[in-house]
C-alpha cells in the first residue's frame, strides 16, 4: 500500500480528499498545517500533496524545500487556489511533479495521483549516461525527459508528444510545463543539446 502525505489547511477539503484516496487504496496522513508537516518532512511518505497558501507562516514552497534536502525522488502535487503561471515555475523549479488548480474535481486529483504513484513505482529506474555527467541530483519527471531524449536521439517530438509520454494521457495541464521542464533540465545540465523545434517542440541532437 502505498503511502501519501496530504497538507491542506482546509479541514473538509483535506477529509474528502482523504475519503477519496482511501477509496482508492491508498493510506492517507492528514495535515493541516505547515507547521506540523515540516516536521515530518523525512518521513518515508510515496507522495506529497502540499496546498501551497497555508493558514501559518509555513508555505507549501518551505515545505517541499524541507523534503528535497532528504529525498530528492519522492513525487510532490501541489496544489493552490492561484492559477498564476509564476507558481507552476516555482514549483517546478523546486521540484514538484504537478500542479492543480482550485477548485478541482476529487476525481481529477485521484487520477492524477494514480498516474504519478505508476510512473514512479511501477516500473525500475534505468540508468543512463550521457557525455561526462555521473550521479545527477534529478527529478522524477527531469530523469524520465532525460531518458525519453537520451534514448530517441534526433527523433522529434512535439509538446504534446512530452505530455503524453512524460505526464500520462490523462494530463489536465497546458503545455507551458513542458518548456519550463526543459529549461530546468538544461539549467543542470548545459552540455545537454536539446534543439528547440519553433512553434513544434524538441529533439536532442
Amino acid at each position: 500500500m502505498y503511502n501519501i502525505a496530504l497538507v491542506e489547511d482546509e479541514k473538509d477539503l483535506n477529509d474528502l480528499i482523504k475519503t477519496y484516496l482511501e477509496k482508492e487504496g491508498y493510506n492517507v496522513t492528514s495535515y493541516y498545517n505547515g507547521d506540523t508537516a515540516i516536521k515530518d518532512s523525512n518521513k518515508d511518505y510515496h507522495l506529497w500533496i502540499l496546498d501551497i497558501m497555508l493558514g501559518d507562516d509555513i508555505s507549501g514552497y518551505d515545505i517541499i524545500k524541507k523534503i528535497r534536502e532528504d529525498n530528492n525522488d519522492v513525487p510532490v502535487i501541489f496544489t493552490s487556489a492561484r492559477d498564476k503561471d509564476l507558481d507552476k515555475i516555482i514549483g517546478l523549479e523546486l521540484g514538484s511533479d504537478d500542479y492543480i488548480t482550485k477548485p478541482y474535481s476529487p476525481k481529477e486529483l485521484v487520477l492524477r495521483v494514480n498516474n504519478i504513484i505508476r510512473r514512479v513505482y511501477t516500473k525500475e529506474r534505468q540508468k543512463i549516461t550521457y557525455k561526462d555527467y555521473e550521479d545527477l541530483n534529478l527529478t522524477t519527471l527531469e530523469f524520465d525527459l532525460l531518458y525519453m531524449f537520451v534514448t530517441n536521439k534526433e527523433k522529434s517530438f512535439s509538446r504534446d508528444d512530452i505530455l503524453n509520454n512524460i505526464w500520462g494521457e490523462n494530463y489536465f495541464g497546458t503545455d507551458r510545463v513542458v518548456d519550463d521542464l526543459i529549461r530546468r533540465l538544461r539549467k543542470k545540465m548545459p552540455l545537454l543539446d536539446i534543439n528547440t523545434i519553433y512553434g513544434y517542440g524538441y529533439r536532442l541532437l
